[in-house]
């Protein structure tokens, strides 16, 4: 039995994470950064509060693993520099936090494209997140570079929307042949991040970084899945 930290909760990935940690009986607490309040579960210890700059010093001690699934959009935040805040500045402080706190295994959802040497702010923004909570040597580092991710979320963003279901559309049609190498269900992308924590945890992960693509996440997080 292990414990778990999760940020970005009640997103579209994290929500899916918090589910199926609720559901895994590897894990028995599970610590979760939100900013309202989470559904249930008897495993939840949560860490509420609307001030994110309180998180990295609630960061809880014994948590074996970190996920991350903490994002915004630019318009959700009000303008790339404050999507840096979250995106960069606060998923970095909370890394940080994690270390000090001696958390030995980390998980990032990052985005398919992310690169430090790139010439556009958002891939340019994951990529130097992934350096710089890479350069932080945890034991065990994975990053995951999902597509399109496929859902339901809770905000509108209606040009995403609409590829959202012509994905939905192709893997319908097409037994998700026609989506799985430009897009991920949600759902997917949350399985694979919890099994390559599990994997790190029980030693199945020898090399101290894991950069897993988007045919990766769906191995992860579908083909290999096992409840």
């Amino acid at each position: 039995m292990a414990t778990v930290c999760l940020v970005g909760s009640t997103g579209l990935v994290g929500s899916n994470i918090y589910t199926v940690l609720s559901k895994h009986p590897h894990f028995n607490t599970i610590y979760a950064y939100s900013r309202k309040d989470l559904p249930i579960s008897e495993k939840l210890k949560p860490l509420v509060s609307k001030d994110t700059s309180s998180w990295p010093s609630q960061f809880p001690s014994g948590a074996e693993l970190f996920i991350s699934a903490l994002g915004t959009t630019r318009g959700a935040a009000g303008g790339f520099e404050n999507q840096r805040k979250i995106d960069y500045d606060l998923n970095l402080e909370l890394a940080k936090a994690a270390k000090e706190a001696g958390t030995k295994h980390y998980v990032l959802i990052s985005s398919t494209g992310a690169s430090a040497s790139s010439s556009l702010g958002y891939p340019k923004m994951k990529g130097e997140l992934e350096e710089a909570v890479k350069a932080l040597d945890f034991d065990h580092l994975v990053v995951l570079r999902p597509g399109l991710l496929v859902g339901n979320r809770n905000e509108s963003r209606f040009g995403e929307m609409v590829f959202r279901k012509i994905a939905a559309g192709a893997g319908a049609i097409s037994g998700n042949r026609l989506k799985d190498f430009w897009a991920q269900d949600a759902d997917v992308v949350a399985k694979a991040a919890v099994r390559a924590g599990l994997d790190c945890m029980e030693g199945k992960q020898e090399e101290k970084f894991r950069l897993l693509g988007q045919a990766d996440v769906v191995r992860l997080g579908r083909t290999e899945w096992k409840d």
